[in-house]
């Protein structure tokens, strides 16, 4: 397919109609080429039958006046008047048979170039940069792409079935007029059709800034609603369903008032086409009219001359709605090409390798990054996470703890010095390879809406269902999968909302282990968890790890006491790096750190036990300090 993407702003009906060549003619589709060719027939076929049936019409009409003039294409027995009825009424039907067969050919063709424009954005999406998603809004997006396509649809629609045989029926109308009653008449049809024109595109010209108000205030309220819903349960929380509702209504009622414009302006549109073809239609009459009465035309002149009139008034209405609908599918789709126009921030190089994995060692030289250039996050840091050893990260938050992650990931590409992986910088190897052999386990773990399976599965998409119930097995979740009505076919709800968040960590564990990557990152896999859960769940993440090279990322450092090597961050130093023994007889960062969350740890034990020992049933109700 065609890289290039259509101009929103150029508003060329031309430059549009190339651009998607390359999907309304598919080079790969043979198939779909062919619909092309045979709906073009059906179409020329359809607008010469057009053209024939006012002529019948015109004969019958005269045939019923006892006129002299007969049609001498047609032999003596089909001039009757009756035959002629019949014959126009059959060419009227012969005209509604070929247009329908040229719209049920190309509808694939069109449907096909929605999707493939509709894929291409959805790919497009996937590889832009984690920064992009960070900032962009889910309900307006998606809204966006929802408008996109639709418009895709309307131009690549209108400009092949109407477009092209509006302008046929222009020229064959033109000839016809000149040849049979001169110049005077095309002149009077070319001006009408000619201030039509000119009036439609000043009119839709002014709408289309109210459609994109309009759109605008589509968007917003779909985004408020859409956010308004993944939030549910904080709006219940602080109890502002009411703020919700005018924040969302306050956008509808925007939405109203340019939805409101845009149909008052399309009545004017309407009326000002109406008069504009009426003033023409009653000049070109009355000259006939005159002439009739003159005796050099018939009445089936007038009458074919007002026939020829009437099917004009249709193509030249569509004309109108065509760039209408062109115009407004150019803004539907203007913010859809935007998004096809952001360029990725991270892209594998021309001569990228796939990652080859030998033992799995891990090294950060003097890594510099910064998301925003006035605020460095990690400041020539370097380290060795040697194969299937493990090296956890702490430090107050802040620090860049979980940059590092990124970074290892490539969802960001570092400023300054570089991240290797058996020796291979992770700029120059392809980001599939990359990310294929690293696994991780997160802080806030968010699953599909779909079955438990699915999201275990999910790791690995080729695994077999035993494989899947060996993971969760490992991961310690059986239990709790097979004490469920549906079993492995329960739905996990929104953002798997409907499990605990240890069962969430355990699925996220289960498809980790199902994936069996050579390097693993745990980013405080447990510091939302309480202290049973944490433990239960430290068990299998020390069993995922093994003879793994494994990052941990922690927030309680009682998670981290084994780890081969503990490198402690401040503000995007390394502050200092040592086992856990060495770095507690120091006494510095390290050892401050973990002397707070000692204290809080004792004293959350002895709230424990106050409450169990209270004799008198009083409940204690004080606050325990803060973990750090």
């Amino acid at each position: 397919m065609s890289g290039k993407t259509v101009s929103a702003d150029s508003g060329s009906t031309f430059k549009t109609l190339v651009n998607l060549w390359p999907y309304m003619w598919p080079s790969e589709r043979a198939d779909l080429k062919m619909r092309v060719v045979w709906a073009s027939v059906f179409l020329i076929a359809s607008k010469l039958t057009l053209i024939a049936v006012p002529y019948f019409f015109k004969w019958a009409t005269d045939a019923l006046a006892d006129d002299a003039h007969s049609p001498w294409l047609l032999p003596a027995f089909l001039a009757t008047p009756v035959m002629l009825v019949v014959a126009y009424n059959l060419m009227r039907i012969i005209q509604l048979g070929f247009n329908q067969l040229r719209d049920a050919l190309f509808a694939r063709v069109g449907q096909y170039a929605v999707r493939q424009l509709a894929y291409r954005t959805f790919v497009h999406m996937h590889e832009l940069s984690l920064r992009f998603h960070l900032e962009r809004r889910t309900g307006g997006l998606s809204r966006i792409i929802e408008r996109g396509t639709k418009g895709i649809e309307t131009i690549v629609r209108f400009t092949v079935l109407n477009s092209i045989p509006t302008v046929l029926e222009f020229a064959l109308t033109a000839v016809i007029f000149a040849v049979a009653y001169g110049w005077k008449y095309v002149a009077v049809v070319a001006i009408t059709v000619w201030l039509y024109i000119w009036f439609t595109i000043k009119a839709s010209d002014w709408r289309i800034d109210i459609r994109r108000d309009m759109n605008d205030s589509d968007t917003d309220a779909n985004t408020k609603a859409i956010d308004s819903l993944l939030n549910f349960e904080t709006v219940k929380y602080f109890g502002n369903e009411a703020m919700e509702a005018r924040r969302f209504d306050r956008a509808m009622a925007r939405y109203e008032s340019a939805a409101t414009r845009i149909w008052t302006s399309l009545g004017w549109l309407n009326f000002g086409q109406g008069v504009i073809f009426g003033i023409g239609m009653m000049i070109i009459m009355a000259m006939s009219a005159i002439e009739v009465k003159a005796g050099t035309q018939t009445v089936g002149d007038f009458v074919f001359i007002n026939a020829m009139l009437m099917q004009l008034a249709v193509p030249l209405n569509f004309i109108g709605f065509i760039y209408r609908e062109i115009r407004q599918g150019l803004t539907d789709i203007e913010q859809m090409f935007d998004l096809l126009d952001v360029k990725a921030e991270v892209i594998d190089s021309a001569h990228a390798a796939p990652l080859r994995i030998k033992a799995g060692k891990v090294e950060f030289r003097d890594v510099q990054f910064s998301y925003e250039p006035d605020r460095p996050i990690l400041k020539g840091i370097s380290f060795e996470v040697p194969a299937g050893k493990t090296v956890a990260i702490v430090g107050p938050s802040g620090a860049g703890k979980s940059t590092i992650s990124r970074l290892l990931f490539r969802f960001y590409d570092v400023q300054s010095g570089s991240i290797l992986i058996d020796g291979q910088d992770v700029r120059e190897v392809t980001q599939e390879s990359l990310r294929s052999s690293i696994g991780m386990v997160p802080q806030d773990t968010v699953l599909f809406n779909d079955t438990i399976a699915y999201n275990i599965r999910y790791g690995r998409i080729a695994a077999s269902e035993e494989e899947v119930r060996r993971a969760a097995e490992l991961a310690q979740i059986t239990t709790f999968i097979e004490g469920l009505p549906e079993g492995y076919e329960a739905m996990v709800g929104e953002r798997g909302l409907k499990l605990s968040g240890g069962e969430k960590q355990r699925v996220a564990i289960a498809r980790t282990i199902l994936k069996a990557p050579p390097i693993l990152i745990l980013d405080e896999a447990t510091s939302a968890l309480d202290t049973h859960t944490e433990q239960e769940i430290q068990s299998a993440l020390d069993l995922v790890s093994r003879d793994r090279t494994t990052i941990v990322i922690a927030h309680r450092l009682s998670t981290v006491i084994s780890a081969d090597e503990i490198i402690v961050l401040k503000e995007g130093n390394i502050e200092e790096r040592g086992t856990h023994a060495a770095l507690l007889a120091q006494g510095g960062l390290y050892a401050s750190m973990w002397d707070r969350q000692r204290e809080a740890t004792e004293a959350e034990e002895r709230l424990r036990i106050a409450r169990e020992t209270d004799e008198m049933g009083v409940i204690v109700r004080q606050r325990t300090p803060e973990i750090i």
